[in-house]
Parts: structure tokens; C-alpha cells; sequence
């Protein structure tokens, strides 16, 4: 239950009371989070698929799929994505690019990844909902749950804080590798049971979808490492949207 609040409590806007702050809580909480991502997803189709029966038209319901989650998260992700594009942009050595991405406004690069991401979330979501209620329902709550096992994988073992306080220091290292390959082998076999239920193709591409999300993310991970000494907040916010964005776009492919 630690985690649970832990994860609920940092990573969205539902009524979750944190009782402990420490680094086995953010364990559990790294290990949770793919459930709020569940619940965020499922929040998001819902609205989404409301929209849709209702006559809206896909456009609507993918722009109401993707609002969902940023106001179910109070924007948090959106911003990290935006203040970790321009501190990878700023092209300044990594204390100048921290203190950078800290400050409360966004600069050009920051303003460029999220236009694209929500581009790119909408148009996906789009196509999704273009082929069926069904679909597109299941690709939003899919993709918020692989986008915080993302997470997961992003406090593993080995990844250190870029920053000795904040949302990153708590959480950075804290997860066993075993703990977070057996969360996603969890992940992806729901995946592939809720895809099968639509057909066998399906559960094939929502488990291609959620590698490319993934290996999206771990790429931006380590890219990150490597350009702050670890990871913050920030990076976090940023991880989750590239694999919500890289997983929507894939399971529009084919």
C-alpha cells in the first residue's frame, strides 16, 4: 500500500496520501507505477470512447485521449519533457543545462518537443480510433501503462541521480533489475491478452508497440545519464511522454 500511495501520489492527481518518503516506499512506488498508468489510461479511454459514441468523430476523441492524462497529472510529464529537451539543446555543460532546466519557463527547444509529441499523440490516437471504439480505447490505456513501466526501468538499479535532492534523488537506483524485467513481462503479457482478444495481430503489435516505446525511452535515459550525471524529475517527465508517444505511433503501423 506504501507504494500504491507513493505512486498514485507523485505520478497523479488522484487522492493518494503519502505516508512514507523514503527510498523502499519509492521502490514500491517505481514498482506501482505501471498501475496509475492504468488508471490514468483508462481514465483517458474512457473519455476518449464516450466522445466517440457520442458522434464527435476520432479527432475529437483522440484530442480528449490525450488532454486526459496531462490534466490527470497536472502537466508534470509535458513539463519535464519540455524543461529536459532544453537542457539536452542548450548544448552547455551539464551544471549550466540542470539549473537550466529548473528555471520555470521553456525555451524553443522545450516548446518544440511538445508540440510534436501532442502532434504526434493526437495523430495517433486518430488513426486508432479511426479503425474502432475498441482499438483506440485499448491503444490509450496501453500506452499510459507502458509509459510509466518505462519509469519502472528508468529507476533501476545503476541509474544514478543527477541531483542529491528532488523526485529523482529518492527514486534513482532504487528498483532491482529482476523486479523491473518481471513488471514488464506482466505488462506485455496483458498486453498481448487484451490484444488477442481483438485478434492475433493485435496482440503481436501491442507487444512490438510497447518494445519501441520502451527502447525509445532507454535510449533517452541513457542519453541523459550522459549528458547530466543521472537523472531528475525532469528526465522522468520526459521518459514517460517519448514512451507514450513512440508506443501510440508504432501501434498505428502495419
Amino acid at each position: 500500500m506504501d507504494g500504491l500511495r507513493f505512486a498514485f501520489g507523485t505520478l497523479t492527481v488522484f487522492p493518494a496520501r503519502i505516508t512514507r518518503w523514503d527510498r523502499d516506499a519509492a521502490r514500491a512506488g517505481m514498482l506501482c507505477a505501471p498501475v496509475a498508468g492504468l488508471a490514468v489510461g483508462l481514465c483517458a479511454a474512457m473519455a476518449g470512447g464516450t466522445f466517440l459514441l457520442l458522434g464527435s468523430g476520432p479527432l475529437l476523441a483522440a484530442v480528449v485521449s490525450t488532454a486526459v492524462p496531462a490534466l490527470l497529472t497536472r502537466g508534470l510529464h509535458l513539463d519535464g519533457l519540455a524543461d529536459t529537451a532544453d537542457g539536452l539543446g542548450s548544448a552547455k555543460p551539464a551544471e549550466d543545462a540542470l539549473r537550466i532546466m529548473k528555471q520555470s519557463d521553456i525555451g524553443p527547444f522545450g516548446v518544440i518537443a511538445l508540440v510534436l509529441v501532442l502532434l504526434a499523440q493526437v495523430a495517433a490516437l486518430y488513426e486508432l480510433y479511426g479503425e474502432g471504439w475498441t482499438r483506440g480505447t485499448v491503444a490509450a490505456a496501453f500506452a499510459a501503462t507502458v509509459s510509466r513501466l518505462a519509469l519502472t526501468h528508468a529507476s533501476r538499479h545503476g541509474v544514478p541521480a543527477a541531483r542529491p535532492e528532488g523526485l529523482g534523488a529518492i527514486v534513482a537506483a532504487t528498483v532491482p533489475t529482476r523486479s523491473a524485467t518481471l513488471m514488464t513481462a506482466l505488462v506485455l503479457t496483458l498486453g498481448a491478452a487484451t490484444g488477442l482478444l481483438l485478434s492475433p495481430y493485435d496482440a503481436v503489435r501491442d507487444v512490438l508497440a510497447a518494445g519501441a516505446g520502451l527502447g525509445a525511452a532507454a535510449l533517452l535515459l541513457r542519453r541523459c545519464v550522459r549528458r547530466f550525471g543521472g537523472v531528475t524529475g525532469d528526465v522522468f517527465g520526459a521518459v514517460e511522454e517519448t514512451a507514450a508517444t513512440v508506443a501510440l505511433v508504432a501501434l498505428t503501423l502495419g
